[in-house]
């Protein structure tokens, strides 16, 4: 076989990895624009609020200066780390030393992936819950790890599932994963649930990875807590965390890798072969958001909850009754009784044609996010309510709209 011929699945990585099931709206998505139709996507996480101004212009008057210009420190730069530091201390009352508990990264996605390759050993068991956002699990898988599902809600439920998996697993898993507020459920976590959780994870000697992305997306009135407020956390737990949701600052890559000074000594390691860090100017940036008037950070939250607001109001109002979220961008959606036999990808790909609404099917999240869709509150409120409107046609044509579902999502792709 010459190499022009070899497939990509020849490659033993990528063998492992399923088809990428968001990739299939995409398709279906793009296709609709190319055409000229209106799609109002409510799939993919990507906040469209703007970059708050202060950060914009911090970025702009560094990168005027040439030095900033050069390669930069894969851990980042201790301005960086030490405004990153200060933020937990702020938030959670957590002490953080800079230097040695605190590794900025690309985003969180990029921290989680290469503290994966960092721990991870060939067939090593991680365990994850299920649904869950998909780096998750297939950072572990990427890195040679098999994983173990945990029921996703962080109650008793979870422990007991960790305590069987301790027992019946072979080889015994070396880690958990820990992702609340949760992508894409919603749910949120209480400082007890963290207490069980680090008990356990000492006791049987697992690391917690902690993925905190969404902490400051809630519209409860406690915030939700870090699991770095337990005390002795930083003895097994590294936490993610990114800027991204809580600043609108998704393109600009930056989030972080905290807690315990072993495994993140661990994580700079592996980087300092993969990358020199951010452009120096987006961490200076990021020091200033993190730095900086945490009203910004108030009023990106207040918009996601109005938009939350009238999504739920006009969903409902339209024939489909979404549960309200208590954090993160997202609300967590069954499919509507007259659909549901159609499995959420199916439904995601009707959506799009009859409706010209965009959401994630819950399957890509894992076999236990079957039955529901996510929805993202990335539009502004007047596309929200159009999206309702679209969607009411589409309920109540239904009959109509059922034909031929399996041609539609294997002719325009």
């Amino acid at each position: 076989m010459s190499l022009g011929t070899i497939d990509m699945q020849d490659f033993h990585r990528i063998k492992r990895l399923p088809p990428y099931v968001f990739e299939q709206v995409n398709r279906l998505k793009a296709a609709a624009r190319a055409r000229g139709e209106d799609i109002i996507d409510l799939g993919m996480g990507n906040p469209d609020l703007p970059t708050p101004p202060h950060i914009v212009e911090k970025l702009v008057e560094t990168v005027g200066r040439p030095r900033t210009h050069r390669y930069s420190t894969s851990k980042g730069i201790p301005g960086l780390r030490r405004a990153q530091a200060a933020y937990y201390q702020r938030r959670f009352g957590v002490s953080l030393d800079p230097d040695t508990e605190v590794v900025a990264t690309l985003g969180s996605k990029e921290g989680f992936a290469n503290m994966a390759q960092a721990i991870t050993a060939p067939g090593d068991l991680v365990l994850v819950p299920n649904p869950t956002y998909p780096i998750h699990q297939f950072g572990v898988i990427i890195s040679g790890g098999s994983i173990r599902q945990l029921p996703a809600v962080p109650d008793e439920n979870f422990i007991r599932a960790m305590e069987r998996a301790v027992v019946h697993s072979v080889p015994k898993p070396i880690a958990v994963v820990l992702n609340y507020p949760s992508n894409p459920t919603g749910f949120v976590a209480t400082l007890d649930f963290y207490r069980d959780v680090v008990a356990f994870a000492k006791k049987h000697e697992l690391f917690v990875l902690s993925d905190l992305a969404y902490a400051e997306i809630y519209f409860d009135e406690t915030p939700p807590p870090s699991v770095l407020e337990v005390p002795g956390a930083k003895d097994v737990t590294v936490e993610f965390t990114s800027l991204s949701k809580t600043y609108s600052m998704p393109g600009w890559r930056m989030g972080f890798a905290v807690g315990n000074e072993r495994l993140l000594a661990a994580l700079a390691r592996v980087k300092s072969y993969l990358d020199y860090g951010a452009f120096t100017p987006v961490q200076v940036a990021a020091s200033a958001a993190l730095n900086g008037p945490d009203e910004v950070v108030a009023e990106i939250r207040e918009t996601y909850r109005q938009r939350r607001d009238v999504m739920l109001d006009a969903f409902g109002r339209a024939g489909w009754q979404v549960p309200p979220p208590a954090a993160t961008m997202f609300a967590w959606a069954p499919i509507p009784p007259a659909y549901a036999h159609l499995g959420s990808l199916e439904f995601s790909k009707l959506l799009l044609e009859k409706a010209g609404v965009a959401v994630a099917p819950g399957v890509g999240f894992g076999e236990d996010g079957e039955g529901f869709v996510r929805i993202a509150f990335v539009e502004n409120e007047q596309r929200i309510r159009q999206a309702a409107r679209n969607i009411r046609r589409f309920l109540a044509s239904e009959p109509e709209s059922m034909h031929n579902v399996v041609a539609f999502g294997t002719t325009r792709g």
